[in-house]
């Protein structure tokens, strides 16, 4: 039911990752200043851009949820928010290290960029947490929908502000001058977030799938064997909901 658009997904994301690579490093121009070691750009910000989107979205599919009661739509906002945090990372490890190779420092305090994208990172290092103090499904769900809810909407609030300050240390990577990237650049950096796009979403898919067949199997087994028969596999990691609401 799922391996097929699965494989053709698989298919265009690996060809689009291989040919970002190729792009980066054999096409894309070295930076007049920083030299190499700028094609790390290619990753890190693709990656925080993907990442700040998909909060967004995950906020949508929570106000989704709350409209419709439909647990499909919450287990859509928890898997983006949890591939969203692992692209986080991604993001926060791949800008320390360019801020070595260009500013001599892992890390600088007073660049509001890099300081907003770790605070929106803290902020959704408790989603799971406060989830999961919950043991009530339906409450479970509501909660963490109207968590969804308001921290994406801090997302692009945060971003404006940050747009808005006076220093800036990134450059301004859409600008028509001061700071807009020549036409090659311009074309690899379209190609990565394309990437880097087409990656997350068969992320989402590959574990809203997993879940999917995970709950399949366990309500297989408890019609065949009885509820005695799921106990041993545990509590999953996973959004708890009402076997009528499962995707």
């Amino acid at each position: 039911m799922y391996g097929k658009g699965l494989r053709v997904l698989t298919l265009a994301t690996f060809t689009a990752l291989i040919a970002t690579f190729c792009l980066v490093v054999f096409y894309a121009p070295n930076d007049a200043d920083q030299g190499f070691i700028q094609k790390i750009f290619y990753l890190h910000v693709p990656v925080a851009i993907i990442t700040l989107v998909a909060y967004v979205v995950a906020g949508i599919f929570a106000v989704m949820h709350l409209r419709t009661g439909d647990g499909r739509w919450d287990v859509r906002s928890y898997v983006v928010i949890h591939i969203a945090l692992i692209f986080n990372v991604i993001g926060l490890l791949s800008g320390a290290i360019w801020a070595k190779a260009s500013w001599g420092h892992w890390w600088v305090w007073d660049e509001p960029t890099l300081v907003s994208f770790l605070i929106v990172f803290l902020l959704y290092a408790t989603y799971q947490p406060l989830r999961f103090s919950i043991e009530d499904p339906e409450r479970q769900a509501r909660y963490a929908s109207v968590f969804a809810i308001l921290a994406g909407a801090f997302v692009p609030l945060n971003f404006m502000a940050v747009r808005m300050a006076t220093s800036l240390v990134h450059p301004r990577t859409f600008a028509t001058a001061d700071g807009g990237l020549p036409g090659q650049m311009m074309f690899v950096f379209v190609v990565a977030i394309v990437a880097m796009g087409l990656l997350f979403w068969l992320l989402v898919k590959y574990e809203i799938t997993q879940k999917n067949v995970t709950w399949q199997l366990r309500a297989l087994r408890r019609r065949l064997l009885g509820d005695d028969a799921v106990a041993p596999l545990g509590r999953s990691a996973a959004p708890t909901i009402a076997p009528e609401a499962r995707p």
